[in-house]
């Protein structure tokens, strides 16, 4: 179903998004070179490789036509393409290798939705990356306990991470002490949604189909993340306290169900962003014949 938007409209829907970026990235979008260093925050776009300006940016998604003079703007940016009514940004400018990731992703959306929530992991990821290694992941930061009270606590508990994009940066030593062994191929197997990566990972799924992917949902998307982010390093080992994050000290039963408990409330914020993306991905893809298998995501 296609909605034509008159140019007030979509204009006025792309302030409030500019508004409600600039709130939500601050000085991220300030030209300065000496911007305040944040290691929680800036994981974000260091990680997932979506510059602060392009997420500032607002864009329709597919099934709206932009109508008015203005409209002729989005032209220069990729995706979009004349419309009898204005401009849009069709499924069509969707290119081939895109169109297969599209399909991976939505594959992978629609089992994590399905398959039974776990809470019993305890955060234990961030812990596995540092876990008998000299290797600080993050540098800079410091730990909150000696390297052998560290091995201690992991020792002392099951690991059971299912998401093999935090899976990979676990030491060799950890890597044997997972529940599972996992690997790409296997993502679709393993993933859930109680795992605060996998919800984290919502943002990840939105931009990489933007501008067919409206920026609205990339930016609730976004706004998730950064709350189960703060999750993630609070309860990771690093001592945070002086950025203004205390602790959730998972090495303690107290803390444990501390963590779980945020990870219940991300996963429940979560759930509605991934059925309205699953909904997104199954429109954009119905304006394309289905001509590839699903294979293990890139």
């Amino acid at each position: 179903m296609i909605e034509v938007w008159p140019e007030a409209q979509w204009r006025g829907a792309e302030v409030l998004h500019r508004e409600r970026a600039r709130k939500l990235l601050g000085h991220r979008l300030q030209p300065s070179r000496n911007k305040p260093s944040d290691p929680v925050g800036d994981f974000l776009f260091t990680y997932y490789r979506f510059p602060p300006g392009r997420l500032a940016r607002w864009d329709p998604g597919t099934g709206i036509v932009l109508s008015g003079p203005g409209a002729s703007g989005f032209l220069t940016r990729t995706g979009y393409a004349p419309h009898p009514n204005g401009v849009t940004a069709p499924p069509e400018t969707l290119s081939t290798h895109r169109r297969d990731g599209l399909r991976r992703t939505l594959a992978l959306l629609e089992a994590t939705a399905v398959r039974p929530a776990r809470f019993g992991c305890a955060g234990l990821h961030e812990w596995a990356m540092v876990y008998r290694t000299e290797a600080i992941r993050h540098g800079g930061l410091s730990l909150r306990m000696t390297p052998a009270e560290l091995a201690f606590f992991v020792e002392s508990r099951p690991m059971a991470c299912t998401h093999f994009d935090a899976y990979r940066f676990f030491t060799p030593e950890a890597v044997s002490r997972n529940a599972w062994s996992l690997d790409r191929g296997t993502q679709m197997t393993h993933e859930q949604s109680g795992c605060l990566h996998a919800n984290m990972d919502l943002y990840k799924w939105s931009h990489k189909f933007s501008p067919w992917i409206g920026s609205d949902l990339v930016l609730d998307c976004f706004e998730l993340a950064v709350e189960a982010r703060k999750i993630d390093m609070r309860a990771s080992p690093y001592d945070l306290r002086g950025l203004g994050y205390d602790p959730i000290p998972v090495e303690t039963e107290a803390g444990r169900n501390q963590y779980e408990q945020a990870q219940r409330v991300i996963a429940a914020r979560a759930a509605p962003l991934r059925q309205r993306l699953i909904t997104a991905l199954r429109a954009l893809a119905a304006g394309f014949p289905d001509t590839t298998s699903v294979g293990p995501l890139p």
